[in-house]
């Protein structure tokens, strides 16, 4: 037993192992973080701590980590970038008028590279060519647009 009082740290060390190996079980976060506080308190059996010093380091770190370290890990893990396809991915581009577009007689646009045809989103706008627009919505083959405002000199 007189070993373990002076080797403290080793059952730090093994019960953060343990911890660990069960967190590759639950992959939930939980496990890891508990282990970093174990590891804490590793360290302050190696700088020579009392037991109750360790126990309170271990239980600080842990609970720091849970509170501070997890909420951002998990949520970078649940969120990814979105993800659009198709049509969707070119509504809100902005595209450049190439021929007159009106409620009556739709246009022409040339957005991502390619030339589509288009209709103004307010039925009452008339678009010249040259202006810059940008994608409210596309149904079918069709670009609805709605002119870019720009400053005036």
């Amino acid at each position: 037993m007189d070993w373990l009082g002076d080797n403290q740290w080793a059952a730090w060390l093994a019960l953060a192992a343990a911890l660990g190996v069960a967190e590759m079980f639950s992959l939930d976060l939980i496990l890891i973080m508990l282990a970093v506080g174990a590891m804490a308190g590793m360290l302050t059996g190696l700088l020579g701590g009392a037991l109750i010093l360790q126990v309170l380091v271990a239980a600080g770190a842990s609970v720091a980590m849970l509170a501070l370290v997890r909420p951002n890990i998990v949520k970078r893990l649940h969120s990814g970038p979105d993800l659009r396809l198709g049509h969707g991915k070119l509504v809100g581009q902005r595209g450049v008028v190439t021929e007159r577009i009106t409620s009556l007689e739709p246009g022409r646009i040339r957005l991502a590279g390619e030339i589509w045809s288009a209709a103004p989103y307010d039925e009452e706008l008339t678009i010249a060519p040259g202006e810059t627009v940008e994608v409210f919505e596309i149904r079918g083959a069709t670009a609805y647009v709605h002119p870019v405002p720009t400053l005036e000199s």
